[in-house]
């Protein structure tokens, strides 16, 4: 797996987005297409479901040396394999947990991710030990209709005051990248702009190449 600190391009196989393709299918192409790491999100599935799925998607990604990131679960991403869980603010705190350590269901070594939409959020999830922050969403998207924009001024912060890999996340298309990436992010997550593509893998490594020609990395 790429390491979390390389990790440029964050993508997804979101069932709400599959457009009649195969979730397997999908996961393919973005791996094809330069993903760094993909997260199944499958909001509309089953736990059952989402386990299946897991389980077709897992050696595509594991093939590849990507990383996959389970949505919501723990338990599964433990069950498949998975490297990484990612958990939102009600799915972590307002579960009552205050550190990393405290999630049921988790193996050793598996990494979790945090959302995050206002500095304190992320400052919380620092202390609390997550692996990487989510930081938005940066605009109005679908996949989260009734979230309130984070604006590029969330991202600005972060580029002062994060030191823990971090993703921007929302709304993010091929009108809006450069901003963000003007704004500090360096690493992205995109979701329906790659997603509603005709072609993903294509629309991927457009993604992929943008961002490894904005400014010097620094992991």
């Amino acid at each position: 797996m790429i390491p979390l600190a390389q990790c440029r391009l964050y993508t997804f196989v979101d069932t709400a987005y599959l457009h009649g393709r195969a979730p397997d299918e999908l996961a393919r192409q973005l791996c094809d297409g330069g993903s760094d790491i993909i997260q199944l999100r499958a909001k509309d599935k089953s736990p059952a479901e989402v386990l299946r799925l897991a389980g077709k998607i897992h050696p595509i990604t594991e093939a590849a040396g990507i990383g996959l990131v389970i949505n919501d679960f723990p338990t599964i991403a433990t069950q498949t394999g998975a490297a990484i869980c990612h958990l939102g603010q009600e799915d972590f705190f307002e579960a009552g947990h205050t550190r990393i350590s405290e999630i049921p269901g988790q193996k050793d070594g598996l990494k979790i991710g945090l959302s995050s939409h206002a500095p304190d959020q992320a400052q919380r999830a620092i202390d609390a030990g997550a692996d990487y922050i989510a930081i938005g969403p940066i605009y109005a998207t679908g996949t989260k209709p009734t979230a309130r924009p984070v604006t590029l001024e969330y991202v600005k912060w972060a580029a002062q005051n994060v030191q823990i890999p971090w993703f921007a996340i929302g709304g993010i298309n091929f009108e809006t990248l450069d901003l963000v990436l003007a704004a500090g992010a360096q690493r992205i997550c995109v979701v329906s702009a790659i997603l509603n593509a005709p072609k993903p893998a294509e629309a991927c490594q457009k993604f992929k190449d943008r961002i490894l020609s904005a400014a010097p990395f620094k992991p």
